[in-house]
């Protein structure tokens, strides 16, 4: 029988360990999301920043609902296995930053200690964008969300991001501990500001007394976090026994590319990223831009699109010439939108994205990439729509996109077989189309879901019509068809510079 990783001696010499000893620092981090991007990002840059630099900074990670992460890590000591894959093939080091690994509903008190614990001077956090309740119109607080809704009704007894953030602050205030920096780590735009505002609003509804004291005295810092990283799966498993001669079920894989650019605010210090690779900026708004709309946007599409025309994962997507065509018109479209941003080329980070995507040694499902597509379109794709009407740009590649999700939005097949959306507004939208059959009267339907396109969009007769032309295309022709006759109708360098 396999021994189970639980300590660095075990490992083979062509597997890194921690080159520091774990038990030798403490906790200073809580980390909200332990998932394998927080593995693979946050986690992996405080393990370089402790080799190096030291201090007591380990992360005691944190699930608000499943007791799996814990449940693998807890009996590994923490330790779990990280192999990076690039176009040149594949390596594997062994994490040791995680000090523990919790789950809500199990080990509540425990959480809740750390949270107001003065050791704690960071907490960050990876949700997704749909775990923080945040309206899009406002900017505060969804009352329909469930987390936020449970939060309200028992704010003493909170499960969601909001009422713990404003619970343990609050608490800390009360007992004269300085408060814990802020740092969300999710693909939202100006994601700091954003988290100050949603707990801001929701403190004025649950705990007034600190709602200034969140406003002006709490550092949220911005940050851009790029790091592409699939699911976990058996091969993940498998790649990990045979590298290190472990079982590890907590090992995951990512691509060795790896980028964290963030606003330099920590009142209460913070690890040394930067000696890792972090980049320390006053304005991340740029760099988060750039990501959201050619990274994460060209993303978007490509996955409803991959996902619609039978190709599994994104590295299957790139052998497709005519879908690479669009994908690289899209990155064009997109990086026209964007301000300059000193020492930084764009046609280069469009090429270093299509390679990226094309990595071989990464199985990154398309329908992983899909998901959760309501809280992702608005910033990925229309607001950099919204720009590019405004200056006159074209809006082709972002009507493309968008009806690229209307058409997944019908959770069908062209052969008829259906799928889930794994959406947070999926029975909405069922609901919405159920009497709904025509490409114009879909698109009408979907623009009109409350806080998703912005007006300006909505009263455009142009973008209407282009997106309505192109998800008619889709549903009449099939997916297959109307990729190759869109990208065999958009001549140009960008679509023409087929990899």
């Amino acid at each position: 029988m396999t021994d189970r990783l639980s300590h660095p001696d075990q490992l083979p010499e062509n597997v890194a360990p921690p080159s520091y000893t774990p038990a030798d620092h403490g906790p200073g981090i809580v980390h909200i999301g332990l998932g394998a991007f927080h593995k693979a990002h946050q986690a992996v840059y405080t393990d370089t920043a402790l080799g190096l630099h030291g201090g007591d900074w380990r992360i005691i990670g944190v699930s608000l609902r499943s007791p799996e992460a814990a449940g693998e890590l807890a009996p590994q000591n923490g330790l779990y296995t990280l192999i990076e894959r690039d176009m040149q093939g594949s390596s594997a080091r062994v994490i040791g930053s995680i000090a523990a690994a919790l789950c809500l509903p199990d080990d509540r008190q425990s959480i809740l200690d750390a949270l107001v614990s003065p050791a704690t001077r960071i907490v960050s956090l990876t949700v997704t964008e749909k775990g923080y309740g945040i309206d899009r119109t406002t900017g505060g607080v969804d009352i329909t969300h469930p987390a936020i809704a449970a939060d309200l009704a028992t704010p003493e007894a909170p499960i969601g991001v909001a009422g713990l953030l404003v619970w343990a602050l609050a608490q800390r205030r009360a007992q004269g501990t300085p408060p814990f920096t802020v740092l969300c780590c999710d693909n939202l735009p100006e994601n700091g500001p954003m988290l100050r505002e949603l707990l801001v609003d929701f403190a004025r509804r649950t705990a007034p007394d600190i709602a200034e004291h969140i406003a002006t005295e709490v550092a949220f810092p911005a940050t851009m976090v790029d790091r592409i990283t699939p699911a976990r799966n058996a091969d993940t498993l498998a790649a990990a026994r045979e590298m290190t001669g472990l079982e590890d079920a907590a090992a995951i894989e990512t691509e060795r590319f790896t980028q964290w650019v963030i606003e330099d605010h920590f009142p209460k210090g913070r690890p040394a990223w930067d000696a890792a690779g972090a980049i320390f900026v006053q304005d991340v708004a740029p760099f988060e831009m750039m990501k959201l709309r050619m990274l994460n946007g060209t993303h978007s599409m490509l996955a409803w699109c991959g996902f619609l025309s039978g190709h599994r994962y994104v590295r299957d997507v790139m052998r497709n010439a005519a879908l690479v065509g669009l994908i690289r018109r899209h990155l064009h479209a997109a990086a026209a939108t964007l301000p300059a941003l000193p020492d930084v080329d764009l046609g280069a980070y469009a090429d270093a994205l299509a390679t990226r995507f094309a990595n071989p040694h990464l199985a990154h499902e398309t329908y992983q990439i899909a998901m959760d597509s309501t809280e992702k379109l608005p910033q990925r794709i229309l607001a950099a729509a919204v720009d590019a009407q405004a200056a006159g740009l074209p809006l082709r590649a972002f009507a493309f996109a968008t009806a690229g999700w209307m058409r997944y939005a019908l959770a069908r097949h062209d052969n008829g077989d259906e799928y889930g959306l794994r959406d947070p507004r999926e029975a909405e939208i069922a609901a919405a189309l159920s009497d709904v059959e025509s490409a114009a009267e879909i698109v009408k339907t979907l623009s009109a879901l409350p806080g998703v396109f912005p007006e300006t969009l909505r009263q455009d007769a142009q973008w209407q019509a282009e997106v309505t032309e192109v998800l008619d295309a889709m549903i009449a022709l099939g997916m297959k068809e109307a990729i190759r006759r869109e990208a065999s109708a958009s001549p140009g360098p960008e679509v023409a510079k087929v990899s």
